[in-house]
């Protein structure tokens, strides 16, 4: 459908389970992943919720193709992604972009900012980089000369704000988040996470954002997904999730994570 910008269809992820290989033969498979389908449709902001070890992180990156699904089908804007060798994906990378949780060791730091961020659109062939480099800054709140910064010279609700200027300043459709504030203090998760809000309505992002804390979840998203032990056992719109989670183990999740209340903080 011409809405759906992700199709996700009976996704399976296997690796082997090195603890049970026999002394002869192959190592026996360990599913990770298990029959998932999902659509995301354009413009949503969608949670992906579940506990450690639920293959979250996984799933997300495995629709971003950065590892390769054991069986399903990955659609992106209706082009089947799922079996696409490097060499083509690459000119559809800048459309799907990822922010990591630890912003510190996904950012080079040999690098300065104005590298981190204009790599990826050299590859990708843009030209006027340093106007883009200025652009995505400003969009992150960040001063233009911080482009000349380290990543050792940043705090770390800067270093995730470079982060996301480097993956806005592509100009994708999708952004997935992965715990992107998890190592943040509440005061920055806020921040961070008002930033993102406004990046959704300004540039007309579609975002998938995995995280385990459910207020940070609520507060955000649109569209929750549950997962359980590789498995989807719940998906719905965020208000009707939470007020009327259908599976044990949502309810689970809801009444152990305890939901502080960010707003006096958000900006």
């Amino acid at each position: 459908m011409e809405d759906n910008i992700f199709q996700i269809h009976n996704l399976s992820f296997d690796v082997s389970d090195m603890s049970r290989k026999p002394i002869i033969g192959a190592a026996p498979k360990l599913q990770i992943l298990k029959d998932i389908t999902i659509n995301i449709k354009r413009g949503d902001v969608v949670g992906i919720v579940g506990g450690s070890g639920s293959g979250k992180s996984t799933l997300g990156r495995i629709m971003l193709r950065l590892l390769e699904p054991s069986s399903g089908e990955i659609l992106f804007n209706n082009i089947d992604i799922t079996h696409l060798t490097e060499a083509q994906l690459r000119p559809l990378r800048r459309r799907f972009q990822m922010i990591f949780q630890d912003p510190m060791s996904s950012l080079n730091p040999r690098h300065r900012v104005n590298g981190i961020i204009g790599g990826p659109l050299k590859l990708q062939g843009f030209q006027n980089i340093n106007d883009l480099i200025r652009q995505a800054l400003d969009l992150v709140g960040l001063p233009s000369d911080f482009k000349s910064r380290y990543p050792h010279e940043l705090s770390g609700g800067q270093r995730q704000r470079v982060g996301i200027a480097r993956a806005i300043a592509l100009r994708p459709d999708f952004i997935l988040a992965d715990e992107i504030v998890s190592g943040l203090d509440v005061s920055s998760q806020a921040q961070i996470l008002s930033l993102l809000q406004n990046l959704v309505t300004e540039l007309g992002l579609t975002l998938v954002f995995i995280s385990h804390d459910l207020s940070v979840v609520r507060r955000l998203c649109n569209k929750i997904i549950v997962l359980q032990e590789g498995e989807v056992i719940e998906q719905a719109k965020a208000d009707k999730l939470f007020d009327e989670p259908k599976h044990a183990y949502t309810r689970e999740l809801l009444s152990a994570i305890p939901l502080p209340d960010l707003t006096q903080i958000w900006e």
